[in-house]
């Protein structure tokens, strides 16, 4: 049965899930398998946006600040997410690339404080 055609964040999720960056391919790998039991959502649409990566358990907003992100709407888009009751934590893309696997660790000890 073929999926519905899915329309605003929704779809444009899908889109960016298609065209993910390096750092967040390689943070993606790691994250995917819910390590220690913390569940991340790649490209997850929340309120008017759609994030790099969710922990809903925790209410964290992940996001790899590389090209993309310096050219946006950085603090409004933060304020939006944090009036939502969610954290927004940067990470540098440089910081993805030079070690993903302590990006992980660290962010899976984040989110089980």
């Amino acid at each position: 049965m073929p999926r519905p055609k899915a329309t605003g964040n929704a779809a444009r999720a899908r889109q960016l899930r298609q065209q993910m960056s390096l750092p967040e391919v390689l943070l993606w790998n790691l994250l995917r398998k819910a390590p220690d039991g913390v569940v991340f959502r790649r490209q997850h649409p929340v309120g008017l946006f759609v994030v790099d990566f969710y922990c809903a358990r925790a209410k964290v907003c992940i996001e790899i600040d590389g090209q993309a992100h310096d050219m946006g709407d950085r603090p409004e888009r933060d304020s939006a997410l944090r009036v939502l009751g969610l954290e927004v934590l940067r990470i540098p893309a440089a910081d993805v690339l030079k070690s993903p696997e302590d990006i992980g660790e660290a962010l899976v000890r984040y989110c089980k404080r």
